[in-house]
C-alpha cells in the first residue's frame, strides 16, 4: 500500500524539517488522511452501515474495522489512495512554507 514515512516527507520537500517536525507531520499527514478517508466512506454507507463501522472504531478494533471495510467496501484502498494524492499535492504546493515556518520556529 503506503507508508508514512521519512521518504514519503522527501517526495513532499519536507526532508530537511528536524526530526521532531518530521514526527509531528507524519502524524498529521496520517489523522488527515484517515479524517478524510472516514468521511469519503461514511457518504458511501448507508446509517447501518456506520452504526456497524462506528462500532468497531468505538471499541478501538482496527482489525475488526479493517476486515468489516474489505467486505462491505471493496474500492476502500482506491479511496484511500485518491486521497493520499490529493494530501501529497496540497502538501508539495505548501512545503516551501512548512519549512520556512520550522525554521522561524527553531530561532
Amino acid at each position: 500500500m503506503f507508508k508514512l514515512d521519512n521518504n514519503l516527507l522527501v517526495e513532499l520537500g519536507l526532508g530537511s524539517l528536524p526530526s521532531d517536525e518530521k514526527n509531528k507531520m507524519l502524524n498529521h499527514i496520517y489523522e488527515t488522511l484517515e479524517m478524510r478517508v472516514g468521511m469519503k466512506l461514511a457518504q458511501k454507507m448507508t446509517n447501518d452501515q456506520l452504526d456497524t463501522f462506528e462500532g468497531f472504531i468505538d471499541k478501538s478494533d482496527d482489525a475488526g474495522a479493517l476486515k468489516w471495510l474489505e467486505t462491505n467496501f471493496p474500492d476502500y484502498k482506491q479511496v484511500v489512495a485518491e486521497e493520499l494524492d490529493t494530501l501529497k499535492t496540497e502538501i508539495k504546493n505548501t512545503a516551501p512554507q512548512i519549512i520556512a515556518a520550522s525554521q522561524n520556529s527553531g530561532e
